[in-house]
């Protein structure tokens, strides 16, 4: 069974971005982003909600194309529009049946880029396999959670901790019963 991990940024108080979705606070250079793009070589698939993957918008992403040229897109979705060319694929129907599917098919590492509404919901489905979170040194006071729409807690293991020279501190961590 293929693993899903949740690679993201969050800031002290938890936070994935700000509530406009502004993510200009986290810190954009420093060893933590080169440790970050080696890992993205890594994944060979990614899922993301809408509202990540048209974030990407703002940066020249064109509506149907792949934010990651390397992976396999599955974008959870029962509203986005994209075009019937698209190189992506809009899971709108069964989503639970289709994430599942996608775990039991063969390949490597699923990374879970975001946003916090589908980090819950894959946890809630208990098939998160690893969280990794580079916490940046800053606190936004609002935004969208690391996880949101959690009923019960959900456990964690340290495997890792690394600070790095930006303040960035990397952790992964193992879901308990994973």
């Amino acid at each position: 069974m293929r693993r899903i991990i949740y690679d993201v940024a969050v800031s002290l108080d938890g936070f994935i971005c700000a509530s406009d979705h502004d993510v200009s606070a986290f810190p954009a250079e420093g060893s933590h982003v080169t440790a970050y793009l080696e890992r993205l070589a890594g994944y060979d698939t990614v899922i993301m909600g809408r509202t990540t993957y048209e974030f990407g918008y703002r940066f020249g992403l064109v509506p149907g194309a792949r934010a990651y040229p390397h992976m396999d897109h599955h974008i959870f979705s029962r509203t986005l529009s994209v075009p019937p060319t698209a190189d992506v694929t809009v899971v709108r129907d069964d989503q639970a049946g289709a994430l599942r599917r996608l775990c039991a098919a063969r390949g490597g590492d699923i990374y879970l880029c975001g946003g916090g509404i589908l980090a819950g919901w894959v946890a809630r489905q208990r098939l998160l396999s690893l969280l990794r979170i580079k916490r940046a040194p800053v606190v936004l006071g609002s935004g969208v959670t690391l996880f949101e729409g959690l009923a019960a807690p959900v456990r964690f293991t340290l495997i890792r901790s690394t600070a790095h020279d930006s303040g960035v501190i990397f952790s992964e961590y193992a879901v308990q019963g994973a």
